[in-house]
This record gives C-alpha cells, structure tokens and sequence, in this order.
C-alpha cells in the first residue's frame, strides 16, 4: 500500500504549527508534521510520499527529498499540490493499493476514479492517533530481545 498525503491540506487539520510566521514558520510547520507523521507511520513512512505546494518556492528547494523513510515531494513545476497527487493518481499501475489523504473534493474523486481509496485529512489523522494510543493489537509478537536487554534481566533476576 503507498499513501500519498496532501501536506499542507493535513498540516492544517493537525494543528501543527511552528512557532515563527512567513517562509521560516511554513518550514518549521512542515518539519514539525513530517516527525509527526514518522511517530505516527512507524514502518509504514517507507511507503509514504507527502506532496506540498511550492509554486512560489524559495530557489533551492528540491522538488524532492525524504525526511527520514518517508518522501517529500513539492510541487514546484506544478501550480499545486493537488496536481502533482492527481498525477500520482494518475500514473500509479496498481491503484487499489493507493490511499490519497486530502480533505479536498477534487483529490477525493481523482483516487476514487481510479479505484484507489480516498481519506479525509482529520479523519486519518484521528484514526492514526487512536491506532498509536491503543498500541499493538493482542496478537503482536513483542521483540526479540538484544544482548544488553538479555544481560540486563539476567542481573535484576540476580543470575
């Protein structure tokens, strides 16, 4: 499954801001949602592009980049975002496997054209966010331990 996530469009129903105004707080909002989004994703950020407009981006800005696993991809020979994911739409050989998330209409009936799935911004995000504070389901195997935490519960059970 890949998801593509319409930036800006999630960045304003999760509320992340940074603290700064104009280029410097667009900038720190979207670090601040990218580390959001890899808390959230887990191994799932390797198959994640998230999309931002830059059509009047500063000079230097790649088109694209990954911060951590997952990829970042900016608009800048587009005049949207919107265009670029309705693209990824687009050109994508398996669909079904695709989840578009965007509150808006046009990127909704751009996924469900092709079949893909279509998800509103907040209501991901509020799914992600219960999924991660009701941690792994009862059947989740826990890891297997290292060597530190092996030697480490061989000393506090005094072996």
């Amino acid at each position: 499954m890949t998801l593509v996530i319409d930036g800006y469009n999630l960045l304003h129903a999760s509320g992340v801001f940074g603290a700064e105004r104009g280029r410097r707080g667009f900038e720190q909002s979207r670090i601040a949602l990218l580390d959001l989004l890899l808390d959230l994703l887990g191994d799932e950020a390797a198959k994640t592009i998230v999309v931002f407009d830059a059509a009047n981006a500063p000079d230097g800005l790649p088109g694209r980049c990954t911060h951590g696993p997952l990829r970042v991809w900016y608009a800048r020979e587009y005049p949207d975002a919107d265009s670029l994911i309705e693209e990824i739409v687009e050109d994508d050989t398996a669909p079904h496997d695709l989840v578009v998330v965007s509150s808006d209409r046009r990127l909704q009936v751009a996924a469900r054209r092709r079949r893909a799935t279509a998800v509103g911004s907040a209501e991901w995000l509020a799914e992600q966010r219960s999924r991660r504070q009701s941690g792994p389901p009862p059947d989740a195997k826990p890891p297997e331990p290292g060597p530190d935490d092996v030697e480490r519960w061989k000393r506090y059970f005094g072996l």
